[in-house]
This record gives structure tokens, sequence and C-alpha cells, in this order.
């Protein structure tokens, strides 16, 4: 694919499409390190786990956005954990819970300022986005529909 470089503005009647951004990416079952190369700007398929599995997100980089879709087929009986590369990186928002058991929908918020884990327990669905703000946090937001209600925690 050729590259081209315009200098002025760019009008397209039929918009601009890119294979790698528009091809989902389907995770293994297992612990995952992901990268902004393979998993940047994706949507990224979360399988029905046969054990918790771990992402570890890279440090936040400022407009760089990583999506994580459940892809099973029925409610998973693991959990989907989502990290950062350690402590000083945190999570700044929350997600919508929607309460299967309890025909409630609630928000789920992290602290602001020290929470670097995100876990998502038995999903039966959920869409959620990290989006680094800087080179310290991540903005979270989407959904999840369970049983049980995500947790924020500290590593």
């Amino acid at each position: 694919m050729a590259t081209t470089t315009f200098s002025g503005p760019v009008v397209s009647t039929n918009g601009f499409t890119s294979q790698s951004i528009l091809t989902p990416v389907v995770l293994a079952d297992g612990d995952i390190t992901i990268t902004k190369a393979t998993h940047g700007g994706r949507v990224n398929l979360v399988p029905d786990g046969g054990q918790d599995n771990t992402y570890t997100l890279p440090a936040p980089e400022a407009g760089v956005a990583y999506t994580f879709v459940y892809g099973g087929g029925a409610t998973d009986a693991t959990d989907a954990i989502f990290v950062t590369p350690g402590n000083t990186n945190f999570y700044k928002g929350g997600v919508t819970f929607l309460d299967v058991d309890g025909d409630a929908i609630s928000v789920v918020n992290s602290d602001g300022n020290s929470n670097s884990s995100f876990q998502v327990n038995v999903p039966q669905g959920f869409e959620v986005t990290f989006i680094g703000l800087d080179s310290t946090n991540y903005q979270i937001f989407g959904f999840v529909t369970s049983i049980t209600a995500p947790e924020f925690a500290d590593q």
C-alpha cells in the first residue's frame, strides 16, 4: 500500500478506511501483554476464558486507545483483569454496570488517583475502552453486564 502526503485540507466523499483498523484482534486464552502496535486503536476480542486472564496495558500514551469487547458465546465463569504496568499508572473514570440478576444499573468508578487494576467478574458481556490521557493516566469508560459488579483496585 502506498503512502500519500497532503499539505492542505482533504475531502473524501466515501470516507477513509484502513484494514488494520477494521480488523479486530482475537485474543488468546491466557495472560497477554498488550502492545500499541498490535492492539492500539483496534477492537480486541476477549475470549470465554479457561481461567482468569490478565491483560497488561502498556504505559499510557496521550490519545492511544485500547478497546476490549467480550467475544464469548456464553456467560464466562472466569474474570478478565486489566492492569497498568504498575501503581504509578492508574485509571480515571468508570463503567456502567448492568446487573442482570438484580435488574439494576449503576456506575462503578475508579478512585482517580491510585487504582491500577480493573477486574470484570464473570461477564455476560462488556465493552471497555482505555484511552491514554498523558504518560500517567488512562481514562476508562464503557459497560459491563454481569451478575457481579466489576472492581477497581490498586495492584
